[in-house]
C-alpha cells in the first residue's frame, strides 16, 4: 500500500523556495497546481483538478498510468506507479526532517550577517569619529591662524593709528606755532583782513572804500555753518574786494554809526536788518539804491567758528560757536538762552533784529556788582580751604617727624618732592608713578638685598602680634606642626592671575585666544602695567588680612611668579611691579600676627603648562630645548629670593618657603625634578633661610610613590599635596554623602600614609583644597574649555575630553546654573552639605601638618571663596571651632537634595 503523504504541521515550516524547486523537479510525476492546467491542455491532456488533502490515517487511491486524468471511482484525482510513489515518499521523509535544520542554518546565517553588520557599523562609527577629530584639529588650526592674522592686523592698525596720531600732532604743533606768531585776535580770525574788518575801531584804509563801492544789487551770501566753507567764501570776498576798489568811508565816526547798537538815524544808509533764518533768502539781499531811503546804514558782519570765541565783532552770527559763550554768550536770544541750543528755529538762527538790540549791550551795573561780590566771596572761601589744608598737612608731617620718617606709614606723596627722585629712576622706585602708595615708605632708596629693592619698607618692625589666642605670637616658636597644624588660606589670583578667580580680566572674544597672563599682557601691550597694578592695588588690601585673622586662620599662602624678580627676552609680563605689593602684604600679615607661606607659583618656561603658571600649553621647564636653561634660571630666582628673605626681619614671619607649585611630574622626568629640588633646597639653606620649612609639590605622582625619596632633607622640608574631588572624573560623580565620607575616610587614610616615612615621604601638608563639589565655575578648567559636570569638557587632547556628564546622575539633568548660583539661592540642605564637606576636609588634613584653603576671595565663584563662604554660613566662623569632626554615623543621606548640583 502506498505511503500516505505527510500533512503534519512541520511541513509548513519549510522554506517556500526550496519546496517550489523540488516541486518543479517532480512536476512530471505530480502536478498539484491549477496554474499547470493550461499547459496540460496544450499537451492534449485534461487539466488537473485540485483536490482536498487527505486526512491523516487515510490512504491515497492508486493512480493508473494509462488512464486519462479525471475523477476515479473512488474519488481520487490521479494514479502513480509504485516507483513514483516510492520516490515521492522518500522526498516527503526528507522534507519532514529538514525544516528545523533549515531554520537553524537560516538563523545562523542571519546571526553572522548581523554580526558582520555590527562590525561594519562600528568601523564606520570609528571612521566618523576620526573624521570629527580631524575636523576639530583642522578647525583649531584654522582658529589659531585666524587669531594670528587678527593679531597681526590689529598690530598693523595700531601702527597706522600711531602714524596718524603723529601726523595730527605735527599738524597741531604747526597750528600752535602759527597762532603764537599772530596776536590772539588775529589767530582767531584766521587772517589779517578778517581781523581788521571785525574790529570796532581801526584806521581807515582803501579796503573800506572798496567795500562801499561794491555792486548794490548783488545779494548777500548767507554765512555757512562750516568754518572751512566760511574761510572759502571769505577768501572769495577778498578777491572781489581786491578787484573793485572804491573810496573809503569818511571817518571812524561814520563806521561807528554802522554798528547796530549805535544806530540813531533811521535814514542812514546800509544793510537792512532782517530775519537771519536761511529759509528767507530775500531778507539777506542788499538794499538797492531806490529802496535804501530811510533804512539803517548799519552793517553786520558774519562771524563763524573761532571768531565768536574770541569776542570779535561780527556782521552776522552763525555756526555752533554761539553755543560756546565767550563774547557772544550775551546774545541770549540768538540761539536759545545764554548760548543754549535753539528750540524755536530749525536752522538755529534768531532774528537779527533781536541780536541788534543785544550786541554791545553790557549788563546792568547792579548785576555786574553782584557778580563781582560773588566772585570775591568764592575766592575768600578757596583761600580759607587752602590755609586749613596746609595747616593739617603740616601737623601730620610734624607728628611723623617726631616718630621718625623711616618708621611711619605714609598714604600720600605730600612729604616728598619729585626732586627727591632721580630723573633716571625706574618706575618701581618712583612713588610718583605708583598707583597706590598706602603704607609704603616713600623715601627714595636704591638699596638692594640679593639684587632686589627694599624700596617701600620701613626700617622697624614688630613681631609681637599673634593671629588669635590659639597660636603663639610671631616672635615665639610655633612648635611641632604635627601637634599644632597650620590653618591658612591662599590669596590666589592676585600676584599670579588665574582666569576663574578674576574672569573680568579675561572677558574678551574667545577668538583672540586670551587664556592666561602671557596672552593678556601681549594683548594689552603698553597698557598691561597700568591694568595689572590697578588689580594689585584693589583685589587684596589690608582689610583682607584683618578678615583672615578674624576668621580664626593663622597662616597665609601668597602665590607670586618669577617676573616679580626677573623677566627674560620675549616675556610680556609686568616686571617687578608685583614685588613691592608682595613686600607690603607680608608687612600687613605681620600687623595681624599671620605667618606667611611664600609660594613661587610660576617658574621660567612653565613647570606644568597650566594657565596659573603664567603661560598655558607647552612645558618648557626641565623639558624641551630650553628646559635646562629655564631650570637654571629658576635656581637663580631662588638664589636672589632666599638672600632677600634671609634678613632678620623675615626670620619670624616666613614660616614656609615654596620651591615650585605643582610641577607636572607625570610628564616630566622624575629624576630630573628630584635633583632640581635637592639643588634648590641646598641653595636656600646656604643663603641663610634657616627656620622656614622648604615646601615642594608632590607632582601628582601618588603619595605612596614618595616613600624613601629626598630623605636627606630631614624635617626641614615638607611635601605639598593638593586635594580636590572635582578634577577626578571618578570622584566627581560621588553623591553628597559619599563625598563627605570620602573626605573623612579616604583623605584621612592618605594623609596618615604620607606622614609615615615607612609608607610615604613623611611631613605632609595640604596647601590647596576647596569645598566646591562641581567644576562649573567659569573658566575653572581653562578659558573656553567647558566642564566635567555637564560633559562639555573639550581640552583639545583626545584622552582628556569628557563628553558624558559626570554629576551623580550622569545624564542631561546635570546642570551648572544652580551650582553657580549665589549663596542666597542655596537650600538649607545644600548649605549643610557644604559646611560638613569643608569641616570633614579640615579634620582629615590636620592629620598632617595643616592646610591652606584655596582661596580667600573671587569675583563670582562662590564655592571657592572662603570669605563668601563665611558670609553664607557654609564655613565655621572660627577655623578652630568646628561642629563636625568626621563622625560618619552623623552624615545625613541628603535624600531631599538634588544630586545635580
Amino acid at each position: 500500500m502506498p505511503l500516505l503523504r505527510d500533512s503534519s504541521p512541520e511541513r509548513d515550516c519549510r522554506p517556500r523556495r526550496q519546496s517550489a524547486q523540488r516541486r518543479s523537479r517532480n512536476s512530471s510525476a505530480v502536478r498539484n497546481s491549477d496554474d499547470h492546467g493550461e499547459r496540460g491542455e496544450r499537451a492534449g491532456r485534461e487539466p488537473r483538478r485540485r483536490t482536498r488533502r487527505p486526512e491523516p490515517g487515510t490512504s491515497v487511491p492508486p493512480i493508473t498510468r494509462g488512464e486519462p486524468r479525471g475523477e476515479s471511482s473512488n474519488g481520487s484525482s490521479a494514479t502513480l506507479s509504485a516507483a513514483a510513489l516510492a520516490q515521492l515518499n522518500k522526498q516527503n521523509a526528507k522534507r519532514k526532517a529538514s525544516p528545523k535544520k533549515e531554520v537553524k542554518r537560516a538563523l545562523e546565517r542571519g546571526f553572522d550577517a548581523q554580526s558582520e553588520r555590527d562590525v561594519a557599523w562600528e568601523r564606520e562609527q570609528e571612521r566618523e569619529r576620526e573624521r570629527m577629530r580631524e575636523a576639530r584639529r583642522e578647525s583649531r588650526m584654522r582658529r589659531e591662524k585666524e587669531r594670528e592674522r587678527e593679531q597681526q592686523e590689529t598690530e598693523r592698525e595700531r601702527e597706522r593709528d600711531r602714524v596718524r596720531e603723529k601726523e595730527r600732532e605735527r599738524d597741531r604743533e604747526r597750528e600752535r606755532q602759527r597762532a603764537r606768531a599772530k596776536p590772539p585776535r588775529v589767530a582767531a580770525a584766521e587772517s589779517e583782513d578778517e581781523y581788521r574788518y571785525s574790529t570796532s575801531r581801526r584806521p581807515r584804509d582803501s579796503r573800506d572804500a572798496a567795500r562801499d563801492d561794491r555792486t548794490r544789487s548783488k545779494p548777500r551770501i548767507v554765512p555757512p555753518d562750516s568754518d572751512d566753507e566760511y574761510q572759502y567764501l571769505t577768501a572769495k570776498k577778498r578777491e572781489e574786494r581786491a578787484s573793485k576798489r572804491a573810496p573809503a568811508m569818511e571817518s571812524d565816526d561814520e563806521y561807528q554809526r554802522l554798528t547796530p547798537h549805535r544806530r540813531t538815524d533811521s535814514n542812514d544808509k546800509g544793510y537792512r536788518v532782517v530775519d537771519a533764518r536761511p529759509d528767507k533768502p530775500k531778507s539777506y539781499e542788499r538794499l538797492r539804491p531806490d529802496n535804501r531811503a530811510g533804512e539803517d546804514r548799519s552793517r553786520l558782519r558774519v562771524a563763524s567758528g573761532p571768531m565768536l570765541e574770541q569776542g570779535i565783532r561780527a556782521r552776522n552770527v552763525s555756526g555752533g560757536m554761539l553755543e560756546k559763550g565767550g563774547f557772544m554768550a550775551r546774545f541770549q536770544n540768538l540761539r536759545g538762552s545764554h548760548g543754549g541750543p535753539s528750540t524755536t528755529s530749525s536752522s538755529g538762527y534768531e532774528s537779527v533784529d533781536k541780536m541788534s538790540d543785544e550786541i554791545g549791550s553790557s549788563p546792568p551795573k547792579r548785576k555786574r556788582k553782584k557778580l563781582w561780590i560773588a566772585v570775591g566771596i568764592g575766592v575768600v572761601i578757596v583761600i580759607i580751604i587752602i590755609i586749613i589744608a596746609v595747616t593739617v598737612s603740616k601737623k601730620k608731617s610734624d607728628d611723623g617727624d617726631g616718630k621718625g620718617s623711616n618708621n611711619t606709614p605714609s598714604q600720600g606723596l605730600g612729604n616728598i618732592s619729585p626732586a627727591d627722585i632721580p630723573a633716571d629712576a625706574p618706575s618701581w622706585l618712583n612713588p610718583f608713578k605708583w598707583a597706590d602708595t598706602t603704607d609704603f615708605n616713600l623715601t627714595y632708596t636704591a638699596q638692594t638685598v640679593g639684587d632686589l629693592p627694599v624700596m617701600g619698607l620701613f626700617s622697624n618692625w614688630d613681631d609681637s602680634k599673634a593671629a588669635n589666642d590659639q597660636v603663639p605670637a610671631l616672635n615665639k616658636p610655633w612648635g611641632d606642626y604635627s601637634k599644632r597644624p597650620a590653618r591658612g588660606v591662599n590669596v590666589g589670583g592676585w600676584l599670579s592671575l588665574e582666569p576663574f578667580i578674576t574672569p573680568s580680566l579675561f572677558a574678551y572674544d574667545l577668538r583672540l585666544g586670551i587664556v592666561d597672563e602671557y596672552t593678556l599682557c601681549t594683548h594689552l601691550g603698553s597698557r598691561c602695567e597700568s591694568v595689572f597694578e590697578k588689580h594689585y592695588a584693589t583685589f587684596v588690601t589690608e582689610q583682607t588680612f584683618k578678615e583672615i585673622a578674624d576668621a580664626g586662620l593663622d597662616h597665609v599662602r601668597i602665590p607670586f611668579s618669577y617676573w616679580a624678580v626677573q623677566t627674560y627676552d620675549g616675556d610680556p609680563y609686568v616686571f617687578r611691579t608685583s614685588w613691592r605689593y608682595l613686600l607690603r602684604a607680608i608687612e600687613w600679615c605681620r600687623k595681624y600676627g599671620l605667618r606667611v607661606n611664600l609660594d613661587l607659583h610660576g617658574l621660567p618656561g612653565s613647570q606644568n603648562g597650566w594657565n596659573h603658571s603664567g603661560r598655558q600649553g607647552y612645558i618648557g621647564w626641565l623639558n624641551g630645548t630650553d628646559g635646562d636653561l629655564n631650570a637654571k634660571r629658576s635656581l637663580e630666582i631662588h638664589d636672589r629670593l632666599s638672600k632677600f628673605f634671609a634678613q632678620d626681619r623675615y626670620k619670624n614671619i616666613i614660616s614656609h618657603y615654596g620651591l615650585a607649585n605643582e610641577p607636572k611630574m607625570t610628564f616630566l622626568s622624575v629624576d630630573a625634578v628630584l635633583q632640581w629640588i635637592e639643588d634648590a633646597y641646598a641653595l636656600v639653606r646656604k643663603n641663610g633661610v634657616k627656620d622656614a620649612i622648604v615646601v615642594f609639590g608632590d607632582g601628582f605622582r601618588g603619595l605612596a610613590n614618595w616613600q624613601g625619596e629626598l630623605q636627606d632633607l630631614g624635617d626641614g622640608a615638607a611635601l605639598d599635596v593638593h586635594q580636590y574631588v572635582i578634577f577626578n572624573t571618578n570622584q566627581i560623580v560621588y553623591k553628597h554623602s559619599d563625598k563627605i565620607k570620602y573626605a573623612c575616610e579616604g583623605w584621612t587614610q592618605q594623609t596618615e600614609l604620607s606622614m609615615d616615612r615607612s609608607r610615604g615621604y613623611g611631613p605632609t601638608l595640604v596647601a590647596e583644597w576647596s569645598q566646591a563639589d562641581t567644576d562649573c565655575a567659569k573658566y575653572l578648567t581653562n578659558v573656553g574649555w567647558g566642564n566635567r559636570w555637564t560633559g562639555t569638557l573639550v581640552t583639545g587632547s583626545e584622552g582628556s575630553d569628557v563628553s558624558t556628564p559626570r554629576c551623580p546622575y550622569t545624564d542631561r539633568r546635570c546642570d551648572c546654573i544652580a551650582a553657580n548660583a549665589p549663596p542666597d539661592q542655596w537650600s538649607d540642605d545644600y548649605k549643610t552639605f557644604l559646611k560638613m564637606f569643608a569641616e570633614a576636609q579640615m579634620y582629615s588634613f590636620e592629620k598632617g601638618w595643616g592646610w591652606f584653603y584655596w582661596l580667600w576671595d573671587t569675583e563670582d565663584a562662590y564655592q571657592w571663596s572662603y570669605k563668601k563662604g563665611l558670609d553664607a554660613g557654609v564655613l565655621p566662623k572660627k577655623a578652630y571651632e568646628r561642629d563636625f569632626n568626621c563622625d560618619v554615623s552623623k552624615i545625613p543621606s541628603f535624600e531631599n537634595l538634588s544630586e545635580a548640583f
